[in-house]
């Protein structure tokens, strides 16, 4: 067992969208892992000035919706402070939103309709791609995607991926933030509860819950490959 010398704090938003395949990198490198659900925080959060990662993940709700979830504010401004100080931190669906408003820019019902389920992402036009997001770009690799809402993409953001239905899909902030409108963490046991938690989502988007299953026994092996290699390669760069 590797000495805990490093800290990270996750900000959940709903219990089974949980760290997935980010957690065994982070305890390998000896991480102590903490976790605050956003909704019931009592912010300002200080372990989240302090903490050597901050992951914010995903959620069923929109940025633009903070008169219903005024908790959003407090959010919004914590990510804020953490970007400002140029700290290490990771924004995944919700949590890229969450960076992308706390950086000034848009977020806003996408007009293509939902992006749920397993496709491809693409390298992002006239961009230099990291050699660390290599992994997410292999050819044949299909990522989960669930996500209605979008983002224009901050001023001062270099733009790393795309898809045909929505253009942001990830973005790099130096060398010390990311954020991903898609899924790369999920597994396809995890997402089991995610077929249960979203039913009436997906019930009223017409999507069939065996059709996800069977392309997440297709899908998820490779992107759990590509993640493992994917989440070290991210970790080696910005810690």
């Amino acid at each position: 067992m590797v000495p805990s010398s490093k800290s990270a704090l996750i900000l959940s938003h709903i219990a089974f969208e949980d760290l997935g395949t980010l957690d065994s990198p982070l305890r390998e490198r000896g991480f102590s892992i903490e976790c605050a659900s956003a909704s019931t925080a009592h912010f300002p959060l200080p372990q989240a000035e302090t903490c050597d990662l901050l992951v914010v993940l995903g959620g069923p709700i929109g940025v633009y919706e903070q008169q219903e979830y005024p908790f959003l504010m407090d959010e919004i401004a914590l990510i804020r402070q953490r970007l400002a100080a140029r700290r290490p931190i990771l924004g995944i669906c919700l949590g890229a939103q969450l960076m992308a408003a706390a950086l000034g820019a848009r977020v806003f019902p996408g007009k293509n309709g939902k992006e749920i389920g397993w496709s491809p992402i693409q390298a992002a036009p006239n961009a230099h791609t990291p050699p660390w997001f290599a992994p997410l770009l292999s050819p044949g690799l299909s990522v989960f995607h669930w996500h209605g809402d979008t983002f224009d993409l901050p001023t001062g953001a270099l733009h790393l991926a795309r898809t045909e239905a929505y253009s942001n899909q990830a973005f790099a902030i130096g060398d010390f933030a990311l954020a991903l409108q898609f899924h790369l963490e999920v597994t396809a046991a995890g997402l089991e509860s995610w077929y249960v938690g979203h039913a009436c989502e997906l019930h009223h988007a017409g999507i069939n819950v065996e059709n996800l299953r069977s392309a997440a026994r297709e899908h998820a092996p490779a992107l759990e490959a590509a993640a493992a290699r994917f989440w070290n390669l991210w970790l080696d760069h910005i810690l």
